[in-house]
């Protein structure tokens, strides 16, 4: 059989070069994600990219589709594949980019680098307290995947103790001092002075840090949530903020997104907000990342291998 492949990223000859390669006889069609058509769409057997779902629900020819990025909501909806269909994610792109974006932000709060900058605009000297160290702090993450495991190895690199949360029992990482799964929440959380979340966006980990979590925490806790927004009751986080139950936030995704430019946790202290730009392509090396993840999947379904980064359609998580 002769494949019909879409490549919908961003690349460049050499990648072209790479993926013609891999290829041989099977026909590549190169194309942007937002010029591509349900038309073109439907005719791929592989398609390595994003398209929006409803370009390929009941596509009559899809067999792969290998995403580029971790998160695969959606796209595990029943009917929202062809049966059959295989779903691979970049797991393992993005740990890099993501996790040196948490330690700036979670730096920026602790050093109070936000103020000063205020401050700066309008020539203001004065010092601000208190100080907070990543040194001897202890460091609650939940998602130990590829996200929160870099961020956990960066984080215990300068000298935090590291408890990690991960959906199912695993062999423990050398980084991380403490593993639990998401029954200890409550038990761990009180002892973090950072709370950070790379998690997907499912039923079990919607709302995992709501008005009850936000009491339970330190008062000088900094909260960081770079998977989905919607593991944050978006109301409860500007309430504890507001009222001081908790240091700061770090958040480049929000529970709605985009945030409405009204809502009131733009304007609480000590919160810092980005517009979902600690993954993509912001940074070239995760493109690399992405494409060469891609590439190696490529070859290993034509020659019939197992697949790296295939989804279980009943968790959206990688299986394992």
């Amino acid at each position: 059989m002769t494949y019909k492949i879409l490549v919908v990223l961003p690349v460049e000859e050499r990648h072209k070069q790479k993926f013609g390669q891999i290829a041989g006889e099977h026909e590549i069609t190169y194309c942007l994600a937002k010029d591509v058509t349900k038309e073109e769409a439907w005719k791929a057997n592989i398609i390595i990219g994003n398209l929006p779902v409803e370009y390929i629900r009941e596509s009559p020819n899809l067999q792969w589709i290998q995403l580029n990025n971790a998160g695969t909501e959606g796209y595990c909806d029943p009917g929202a594949l062809p049966e059959k269909t295989i779903l691979t994610n970049a797991t393992g792109a993005y740990g890099m980019a993501i996790s040196e974006h948490m330690i700036g932000m979670l730096f920026m709060l602790q050093k109070h680098l936000d103020t000063y900058y205020v401050q700066q605009r309008g020539h203001i000297w004065e010092k601000q307290d208190p100080m907070y160290v990543a040194e001897g702090s202890t460091v609650l993450i939940l998602g130990l995947g590829d996200i929160g495991g870099t961020f956990a190895r960066k984080m215990k690199a300068m000298g935090s103790y590291i408890i990690g949360i991960r959906k199912s029992d695993q062999p423990k990482p050398e980084y991380v001092d403490e593993q639990y799964t998401m029954e200890a929440l409550h038990q761990v959380l009180p002892r973090a002075d950072v709370v950070a979340l790379s998690l997907p966006a499912y039923g079990e980990t919607r709302g995992i840090l709501g008005q009850r979590e936000f009491e339970m925490m330190k008062e000088n806790a900094v909260v960081l949530n770079v998977g989905r927004g919607s593991a944050i009751d978006t109301d409860a986080l500007t309430d504890a903020l507001y009222q001081r139950k908790i240091y700061g936030a770090g958040l480049d995704v929000t529970d709605p997104e985009p945030l409405s430019p009204c809502h009131p946790i733009w304007n609480a202290p000590h919160v810092l907000i980005t517009p979902h730009v600690s993954g993509g392509y912001a940074l070239a090396p995760t493109l690399e990342k992405i494409l060469k993840i891609a590439a190696e999947n490529l070859e290993k379904y034509l020659a019939g291998q197992p697949l790296k980064n295939v989804i279980d359609f009943s968790t959206g998580y990688v299986k394992r």
